[in-house]
Parts: structure tokens; sequence; C-alpha cells
């Protein structure tokens, strides 16, 4: 079992644990992630490293409540446990002196995108960070991004905090600067990371994304996480889950994800029901 020592609500639905997992902790790398299971009988999910510390043993996660185990994970509390916590798995973000990097983290994906951005910047990397939201109560871990950068953007699609604009935008005129980039990272929803890509590739410059929205299983058994990169199929799990955004088949990547969507609808709507006929005959 693997206790949450520290529990934190970033925003609504967004949570923040802190788990004892020394022995996860003392191999993670950032890009990395876990496979976490809530009891015995419940299903497996991957999620990203957003943090960790081998010298106290802990890795940090942050996740969004959208599924039913997400939302069973959200009810746990400081001092619960968790059965299962799996890791570190996937191949971590390669790493090298770069030059001048772009990190662009949206949504949820600003937790995973903060040790990449602190790890480049390590390596003698100029570091400028976008980050972005739909709005200002949407927006967490502006001063932990803002550590590790030599220049933060922010952004929120309705103007509430930071510029009014996609994430695309300010991307767009680094790029169009007089020292354009030399890497790109983009970590955020698929549509997201599929745009950055459209945005540095008229540019020729590299850009990497991390395609774990994608993974069900995470331990390359069940197929689910299928990508076409580059022409030949990988799989997101054991094959990334970084790659090089300009030769992924989005398309393809889109219609995978929706696979599970009426079975995930289906289930949360079931756990929410038997939930609350749970509490009105505790009542």
């Amino acid at each position: 079992m693997y206790k949450i020592l520290v529990r934190e609500e970033l925003v609504p639905h967004i949570h923040l644990f802190k788990v004892a997992a020394p022995e996860v902790a003392a191999r993670a790398q950032a890009g990395q992630f876990v496979v976490v299971r809530i009891d015995e009988k419940g299903e497996r999910i991957p999620l990203t490293l957003a943090d960790w510390d081998s010298k106290e043993g802990t890795v940090t996660i942050v996740f969004m409540e959208v599924g039913t185990t997400s939302y069973r994970l959200g009810a746990l509390k400081s001092g619960d446990s968790i059965a299962n916590f799996i890791g570190p798995l996937g191949l971590p973000t390669h790493m090298e002196k770069f030059g001048t990097v772009v990190c662009v983290g949206g949504g949820l994906g600003v937790a995973p995108i903060a040790p990449i951005a602190r790890g480049l910047k390590q390596k003698g990397n100029k570091v400028i960070s976008i980050m972005g939201a739909r709005s200002k109560n949407l927006m967490f871990w502006e001063n932990e991004l803002r550590r590790v950068s030599d220049e933060l953007i922010v952004t929120t699609d309705d103007g509430t905090y930071g510029r009014k604009a996609l994430v695309t935008e300010p991307l767009k005129e680094l790029l169009q600067g007089t020292k354009k980039p030399d890497l790109v990272v983009a970590i955020g929803p698929s549509i997201m990371m599929k745009f950055c890509a459209k945005t540095t590739e008229p540019f020729g410059v590299k850009t990497i994304v991390s395609l774990n929205p994608i993974m069900v299983d995470g331990t390359g058994m069940c197929g689910a996480c299928r990508v076409s990169v580059g022409g030949v199929t990988r799989f997101v799990c054991v094959d990334g889950p970084d790659f090089d955004g300009h030769q992924v088949d989005w398309d393809l990547l889109f219609a995978r994800q929706r696979i599970y969507l009426d079975e995930e609808k289906r289930s949360l709507q079931q756990w929410q029901c038997a939930r609350q006929t749970c509490t009105e005959v505790q009542k």
C-alpha cells in the first residue's frame, strides 16, 4: 500500500497527491509516468509524474477528475492509501543542451511540463515557458513553472488572467523572432499539442509532444495506445510517451481516443448513481 502524505486541491477537479513511494522516487525521470490502482478491484490508470524527491522517497502526481477512477481517486484524503503505484514507466524525456527551448503546458499539462523545463534548464538551455488555461480559475503552478524558466508567458482563452490568447499565438511570435527556438516541447490536451506541432512545422523546429492522454493500461498489453508516427505503428506506453509531433497521425489518434467514450460515460454514471444511493441510505 502507498500512503498519500499530502492532498491538495489545486483548482476545481484538479488534485495534487504526494505519495510515499521510495522505489519509484529513486528512479524517476522527467516525462515518465506511473500506473495507479486504488484497490484490488479497481482499474489501472496511467498518470504522468509531476515531481519526486528521491531523498524523502515521495512522488507527486497531479490529476483531473474526468472518469470513474479519477473521481474515486479524488475522493481519497491525506492518510489514505493506494493499493498499487507502479513505475516509473515509459521512456524519459531526452535531455541535452539544445540552446533555446520553449516548453508549452496547457491545462493539466502544466504539471508534467514543469520537471521537463527544470531538467532542460539544468542542462544549460534557455527555457521559455508558455502556460495556458481556459480561464483564471483553472490556472495552477504558475510560480513553480516560473522558477524553472528564464521567461514565462501566461495565457487564458477568455482573458481573465495573463494574455488573452491560445498558447499557439505567443509560440508563433517566438518562432518569428530574430532567434527562433531550437526545440519546442508541448504537453496538454491532444488538440493543443496538434496545433503546437502545426505551428512549428513551417519553421522546421523539432517539436516533442507527450501522448499520455491516449494511454489506457500503460503496460503495453491492451494495445489501446497504438499510434502512427512517421507511418510506423508505435505504442505510447512503451515506445513513448514522447514523440515527434510533426510525425504523429493526429486524425488517427483522435479517432482512437473516442473508442471508449460511451463505456466511460456509463461507468461514471453508474458509479455516481451508486454513490448517491449509498449516501441517501446512510442519511
